[in-house]
């Protein structure tokens, strides 16, 4: 008979390992912390990260979608974009992160998360809203003439810019925030081009007389 998966307080494994992981990441970083230590802090085998995540990327990217994704998916999941406009949209993003800057614990969420997006780039999210497929959708139906991968790299800009500010060592004052939310409401809306940018003609050198 096969041994009792090992277990962490009485935690199964899987939530062992989430419990863990968080602690040692929000204490030491994301890069200082390696799968033998969020193992061992668990309890577990040291290959039960790669049974249960396959990864410790994969099991980062679990653990914030878990932790983060209730905050938005309901108000979210409310949002019509027949019935509503940018504004409102970019306030329900913010003020989540406003909520949870407040918290020492939720600021010390929105770092890892800041410092894990801005740094794997090619992560792979399974929850809706952290998603750029869903966001562009919603966009594509707000702003008229943009296309989808136009959508995708405005969200994509607009997302780095949030993250990057709540992010920081200190929360971000009320007007600060309503800066940024004018900002990112601005760049999304801004209307599609019709044709490439181009740069001013040369001058031409002065012929001598």
């Amino acid at each position: 008979m096969p041994a009792p998966t090992a277990t962490h307080r009485g935690e199964p494994t899987r939530t062992a390992l989430l419990t863990a992981a968080e602690s040692l990441f929000l204490t030491d970083g994301y890069e200082q912390v390696s799968v033998r230590a969020i193992c061992a802090a668990a309890d577990a085998n040291p290959a039960a990260v790669h049974y249960h995540f396959g990864s410790k990327d994969r099991l980062a990217v679990e653990l914030l979608e878990d932790r983060l994704a209730p905050r938005w998916a309901d108000p979210l999941d409310r949002f019509d974009p027949a019935t509503s406009d940018l504004t409102e949209l970019v306030d329900l993003i913010l003020a989540p992160f406003v909520d949870i800057q407040d918290d020492p614990v939720g600021r010390l969420h929105l770092r890892l998360l800041a410092r894990f997006v801005l740094t794997h780039p090619q992560a792979t999210w399974t929850r809706p809203w952290f998603q750029l497929d869903r966001w562009s959708g919603v966009l594509v139906q707000l702003i008229d003439g943009i296309s989808d991968d136009d959508a995708c790299r405005r969200w994509g800009l607009a997302f780095q810019l949030v993250l990057t500010q709540f992010g920081g060592e200190q929360p971000l004052s009320p007007a600060a925030t309503a800066a940024l939310a004018d900002f990112v409401v601005a760049g999304l809306a801004e209307p599609p081009r019709t044709s490439p940018r181009t740069a001013p003609p040369a001058a031409q050198p002065k012929e001598n007389s």
